[in-house]
């Protein structure tokens, strides 16, 4: 009789795990939906991806800490938020906190620019592309590298990039690059640029472009075929993250199908004419 009953009690235990397990594993989908709320997270950083602005002007979203955040990212997260009929909450979120947030559940998507790399993908799944771009180094106008046509010409120069992303790791393409220490943010590079302690920095063209806007003293050096950075498609690609076996992927490559090239391309640019100067 006592064997039985430990039975029992051990099978009533195995039961209530199983339960418990069954409803953490709902979907994220269902999630979503249940709370009416999609959490995204980004730096507010990186503009004209992602940026923070001190009012709600050009629609840009609230942050908990009171100020707004606007930019490219914003406005893709926005389509499939209005398509999945939640509401948008953007969760600003350090570029190394991104990864650890989405696998914890802390947000749903990260929609910040990045680029789905194969290292990435062994942590987490991404959707379809929704932004492709070039890589292109940042420079002082007046400095000694502004007229560089190949990655040769920055033979001997101080260079850098963000930390963990792909950008450092193309640093190793320049022949004689004085590889610098890798930086959190654009800003902390911009600053480093103009005040000479660096000679420049590896982006995407759109953040250069945003770099410029913001800084006359700076300008950019693109590449002519065979003269730049070798990067894979995905290197070059961006797009939103989740945690892995989310059933979010098909409703936001759904969402995303639904923006055509020339929409994208609209948006990049008026997130480049909106975004905040100086």
């Amino acid at each position: 009789m006592k064997r039985i009953v430990c039975l029992l009690l051990t099978l009533f235990a195995f039961a209530a795990f199983a339960s418990c397990g069954a409803g953490k594993s709902s979907s994220d989908l269902e999630s979503v939906k249940s709370a009416g709320v999609l959490k995204v997270g980004m730096e507010c950083d990186y503009a004209p991806f992602n940026w923070t602005q001190v009012s709600e002007s050009g629609g840009a979203v609230r942050l908990s800490d009171g100020t707004y955040a606007d930019g490219y990212d914003v406005r893709i997260a926005k389509r499939i938020a209005d398509s999945l009929g939640v509401e948008l909450e953007i969760v600003k979120t350090s570029w190394e906190g991104l990864l650890p947030a989405v696998t914890s559940g802390k947000i749903d998507l990260i929609i910040a620019g990045m680029s789905p790399t194969a290292d990435r993908k062994e942590s987490i799944d991404f959707s379809d592309n929704y932004y492709t771009s070039e890589l292109v180094i940042v420079v002082a106008k007046d400095g000694a590298y502004a007229g560089a046509e190949a990655l040769a010409d920055f033979s001997g120069a101080k260079i850098t990039a963000q930390q963990d992303t792909f950008h450092y790791d193309v640093l190793d393409q320049i022949p004689g690059v004085d590889k610098q220490t890798a930086m959190k943010t654009f800003p902390d590079m911009i600053v480093a640029l103009s005040s000479g302690k660096i000679d420049g920095y590896v982006s995407e063209l759109p953040g250069a472009l945003s770099a410029v806007a913001s800084n006359p003293d700076l300008t950019y050096v693109s590449f002519a075929e065979g003269n730049g950075f070798e990067a894979s498609e995905e290197d070059v690609s961006i797009a939103c993250g989740m945690r892995k076996g989310s059933d979010l992927a098909s409703e936001v490559n759904a969402a995303l199908s639904a923006i055509s090239d020339t929409e994208r391309l609209d948006i990049m640019t008026s997130s480049l004419e909106d975004q905040p100067v100086g």
